[in-house]
């Protein structure tokens, strides 16, 4: 008896998919049976990702793009649709933050960027993903990836914590919207990931390492493989009665 893989037959669309999060869960979305299409700035990254999918046996397609700008998500979502008939699922998994400047001191611009690739960025996916899930008539399932960040303050970080924060109530509005049209949206609550940029902040930052394992009740960070796995779940049939949730993916932070 052959054992079918989580997402066998899916059509799913991730972006931030060159690195990191995304990266895993391409990976991961690909060896459990769904067709990838992937979307990151960096087009070198994403080209090496699709190799390395289609040669362990998996299919992949990357779209190199910005989320924050609509005609490239609305240029990937077609591809998906083209290419695989449908779109089944989506991880919105770009973002970017930076901490340690005191509200009053920081500069408007920063803030702009911070909402334009966190919140701009999902919203522009949003509206082109769920068009082409009631296109299909099948309904489907979003994950958004937010953070700590979007369910509890944190220092020095006032426009990523607005953004997060605006991440966790697009995906209430959403469940709530399309939920008897068969669409599906959750998000992640997630704490620190060892994500290549983070290993950079540690190397620059050593002293980082403590405060950020200190806040989980397992004393370490987690890796993105983990993160990935319960995007995977969201992303199934398996959670079929869950939206508008934000599960924690974040060592017990949010609970201690």
């Amino acid at each position: 008896m052959s054992v079918r893989g989580m997402l066998d037959g899916k059509a799913v669309f991730v972006t931030g998919a060159s690195s990191g999060i995304g990266a895993c869960a391409a990976r991961l979305f690909a060896a459990e049976g769904a067709a990838v299409v992937l979307m990151a700035r960096r087009a070198d990254l994403l080209e090496g990702l699709v190799k390395e999918i289609a040669e362990a046996g998996g299919r992949a397609t990357a779209e190199p793009g910005d989320v924050t700008r609509p005609e490239d998500v609305k240029r990937a979502v077609a591809t998906a649709v083209e290419s695989y008939g449908r779109l089944d699922a989506a991880l919105n998994n770009a973002g970017w933050g930076t901490a340690g400047t005191p509200l009053h001191e920081t500069d408007d611009t920063l803030f702009d960027q911070i909402m334009d690739v966190n919140v701009r960025g999902v919203w522009n996916c949003l509206k082109y993903e769920v068009s082409a899930m009631l296109k299909s008539g099948r309904g489907g399932s979003i994950v958004n990836t937010a953070s700590v960040a979007g369910v509890l303050a944190t220092g020095a970080a006032a426009p990523y914590i607005a953004a997060k924060h605006a991440v966790v109530g697009l995906t209430k509005a959403a469940a709530d919207e399309y939920g008897q049209q068969g669409v599906r949206v959750n998000s992640l609550i997630v704490g620190s990931t060892r994500t290549e940029l983070m290993e950079q902040a540690l190397q620059d930052t050593p002293a980082l390492a403590g405060p950020f394992t200190a806040r989980s009740v397992q004393k370490r960070m987690a890796h993105p493989s983990e993160v990935a796995q319960a995007a995977l779940w969201l992303c199934s049939d398996r959670a079929s009665f869950v939206t508008g949730a934000g599960m924690a993916v974040d060592g017990g932070w949010t609970a201690a």
